[in-house]
Formats: C-alpha cells, sequence, structure tokens
C-alpha cells in the first residue's frame, strides 16, 4: 500500500499493457513518484469526496504511453500523473476541489463538456520540487485555462 486506500498496483495496471502482453512494472523512482501522487492528490480527494475510486491510468511505460497514443512528455511515464473521476461526482465540481484546496502541477479536464457533468476524467499531477497549479480543460482539440 502506498496510502491508506492506494497501492502500487492499481497506480500501475494497464490494461493496453495486458493487451499487449507487455510490462508495465515502474521503477524505483516511479515508485517513489506514484507514492507522492498518491499521498499529495489521491489520499486527499479519497478523504474528502468520502467514496472509494480507483484512477483509470497513473504510471504508464514508454510502450503502454505509446500505445495509448499518448506524448512522449506525458507525465504518466514518471508516474508523476493519473487520470480518475468519482463516481456520483460531476468533474468539475472533482477539479474545482482539487484547484481549491491541493498543491499540483497540471489539472486538466480532458474532454469534458460542461452540458454532460460525467463527462471526460480529471488528470492531475503532482511534482516534488515544483508544481505550477495549472488548470487547463481539454476538449478534445484545445487546451484553455479555467
Amino acid at each position: 500500500m502506498l496510502t491508506a486506500h492506494f497501492n502500487l498496483n492499481e497506480l500501475s495496471r494497464s490494461a493496453i499493457a495486458l493487451r499487449h502482453g507487455i510490462s508495465n512494472a515502474p521503477g524505483p523512482q516511479e515508485v517513489y513518484n506514484l507514492t507522492r501522487l498518491a499521498i499529495c492528490i489521491l489520499e486527499p480527494v479519497r478523504q474528502h469526496f468520502n467514496i472509494p475510486y480507483s484512477p483509470s491510468s497513473a504510471y504508464r511505460s514508454p510502450e503502454v504511453n505509446r500505445l495509448a497514443g499518448s506524448k512522449p512528455t506525458s507525465q504518466h511515464l514518471s508516474g508523476h500523473a493519473a487520470d480518475f473521476k468519482i463516481p456520483t461526482i460531476a468533474n468539475r465540481a472533482l477539479a474545482d476541489w482539487i484547484k481549491t484546496n491541493l498543491t499540483f502541477d497540471q489539472l486538466i479536464l480532458e474532454f469534458h463538456h460542461p452540458d454532460d457533468p460525467g463527462s471526460g476524467w480529471v488528470h492531475c499531477s503532482y511534482h516534488p520540487d515544483h508544481n505550477r497549479n495549472q488548470c487547463l480543460i481539454f476538449d478534445g482539440t484545445h487546451y484553455r485555462e479555467f
């Protein structure tokens, strides 16, 4: 267990890796980064909303990241980022709570449509050394600040 509610297996689980028979095992630095992400972002969110959830994506090996169609600069590669949503909580409300209450590097509402509160997911990253508190919405084509 990395925290009371999150373990390394769930933060490195990947359906893409399983489908393709490739490893998605993080190294020691990535495990450290995932631990900090769990302590500083995932666990406070879990404790505040008091609703169990599991990130859909956290660590991605370079091959998994490539197969996911993500950028080679993705913070998932280093274990600094996770994508998640919480059942029954609107993604914008989740993002707004994180924005107001936590220190983070990037907070992105991905594929979010304002007319559909459950659309998309929240991407949040944490870096132990520098956090920009950057808040963005990505509609599938463009990024804009929120």
